[in-house]
C-alpha cells in the first residue's frame, strides 16, 4: 500500500482481496447483510435499516455504531450508493454526494469460487478523523497513515471471517 505522505484531501484507500470456495452468490448473501457486520468488527457496533428498509437497494439508509479505543463512540447514517446482487455492494457514509467515506464490496465468479475484494476511500467530506487532524495537523500524515492500517487489519479479518462464514456453510450443504 502507498500510504506514506497521505493527507485526507487526497483521498486515500484501501483495498483487501481473497479467494473464497462458495459461489457468489453464497458470499453475496454475507456482504449485504449489513446485521451480521458487526459480528465480523471489533469496531462497528451495531447495524440497523433506516426507513423501513430490510435489505439493501440504492439508496436504502442504515444507521451504524461504533466504538474505537482512541476516537470514541459515534454513529454514522450511510446510504447505499451501489448494489448488484453476486456483484457489488456500495455505501457512502454521510452524505452520499460527498460522503466521509465510501465503502465497496466487489464479487467475481472464479472457477467456481468468488474472488471478493473490499476497498474503502476516506473523504472528501470530514468525519472523525478530521477532528483529531484539526487537534494536531502537523501529524496528519502520521494519523491518516495509522488509520488506514487500521482500516487495513480490519478489512483483512473481514474477509477472513466472511471466507470461513462461506466456505463452512457451503461445506455444510454438500
Amino acid at each position: 500500500m502507498e500510504w506514506t505522505g497521505a493527507r485526507y484531501a487526497d483521498q486515500p484507500t484501501v483495498e483487501v482481496g481473497t479467494r473464497i470456495d462458495a459461489p457468489p452468490g453464497r458470499v453475496w448473501d454475507l456482504v449485504s447483510d449489513i446485521r451480521l457486520m458487526p459480528d465480523l468488527s471489533a469496531e462497528l457496533q451495531s447495524v440497523e435499516w433506516l426507513d423501513g428498509a430490510t435489505a439493501p437497494g440504492v439508496g436504502a439508509r442504515f444507521v451504524g455504531r461504533s466504538r474505537h479505543e482512541s476516537l470514541g463512540e459515534w454513529e454514522t447514517t450511510s446510504y447505499v450508493v451501489e448494489c448488484e446482487p453476486h456483484r457489488a455492494f456500495a455505501w457512502a457514509v454521510g452524505d452520499p454526494a460527498h460522503p466521509s467515506a465510501l465503502w465497496r464490496f466487489a464479487l467475481e465468479e472464479a472457477g467456481g469460487g468468488t474472488e471478493l475484494t473490499q476497498w474503502m476511500r476516506m473523504g472528501p467530506g470530514r468525519s472523525g478523523l478530521s477532528f483529531a487532524i484539526d487537534r494536531m495537523p502537523e501529524k496528519e500524515q502520521k494519523i491518516v497513515f495509522v488509520r488506514l492500517r487500521e482500516f487495513e487489519r480490519s478489512m483483512t479479518d473481514t474477509l477472513t471471517a466472511v471466507r470461513k462464514l462461506a466456505e463452512r456453510t457451503e461445506g455444510t450443504q454438500a
